[in-house]
């Protein structure tokens, strides 16, 4: 089955057919869409091809490691936000640490209900990179081109000016999100929640750096911004009138 738009999306790699098809049901009858395999390569695959808002991942599979799919997954700039939800039989504390620490954002021993299993990718894509449906009402894809700037949601790219601008993943999650969200004010602990997403220790502060490194790329004079505009005690807006022309997205 194919990723529909407009949908959360989620991979599903489990070695036990059975399951699978279990987990794929239970998702579709929450609308969520979900692919299936249980071959690790194969899904490392459909991550370059595909853009899940999560992935399910069982640590044993016929050809790698659940573990080292986590790691390769988390040290790849282009999903290295992604959540992943792992799967295990192994449910000593030891286990469930060793699998936090490569990189789960939760973990769930089995057997398990399908229904709580549902409901935790739910919660997951809630508090993670999925966030952003919340405010846009669908995952970003296609092309938003105005005037001097270009957003490339499905190939990850962003032109100003015609070149292309050299963005970590963050940035661009950061960007995509404003471009979805056009003159609506946020606070960073709101940036925080609906971009970063995750229940990280991190600093409010985090924010106005990647917004000064998201200005260096594409305003016209980062020291003058007219495009992603800061409303003093309030927060930062993206105002799509310091780009010029008119509005366009496919």
């Amino acid at each position: 089955m194919s990723f529909a738009e407009n949908r959360y999306r989620v991979l599903v790699v489990e070695e036990d057919a059975e399951l699978r098809e279990l987990v794929r049901y239970n998702l579709y009858q929450e609308g969520i869409e979900a692919e299936v395999t249980d071959d690790a390569r194969d899904a490392l695959e459909k991550l370059e091809t595909h853009s899940p808002d999560l992935i399910v991942l069982d640590t044993v599979l016929p050809d790698l490691s659940g573990l080292e799919v986590c790691h390769k997954i988390r040290t790849c700039a282009r999903t290295a936000t992604l959540p992943i939800l792992m799967l295990s039989a192994n449910s000593t504390e030891a286990d469930k640490v060793l699998g936090l620490n490569m990189g789960a954002d939760d973990y769930v021993t089995k057997p398990f209900g399908p229904l709580e299993l549902t409901a935790r990718i739910k919660a997951l894509l809630r508090r993670t990179s999925g966030a952003h449906h919340v405010e846009s009402g669908g995952r970003p894809q296609g092309i938003f081109h105005q005037g001097r700037l270009r957003v490339d949601f499905d190939a990850y790219k962003v032109f100003a000016d015609g070149k292309e601008c050299d963005l970590k993943l963050r940035e661009f999650h950061l960007l995509s999100f404003f471009v979805r969200n056009p003159m609506r004010v946020y606070n960073r602990e709101e940036l925080l929640r609906l971009v970063w997403g995750r229940d990280v220790d991190i600093e409010a502060r985090t924010v106005d750096v990647h917004i000064r490194r998201l200005r260096a790329q594409i305003e016209a004079d980062d020291a003058n911004p007219t495009i992603i505009v800061t409303v003093r005690g309030a927060g930062y807006r993206f105002d799509p009138g310091g780009l010029g022309e008119s509005r366009s997205v496919t």
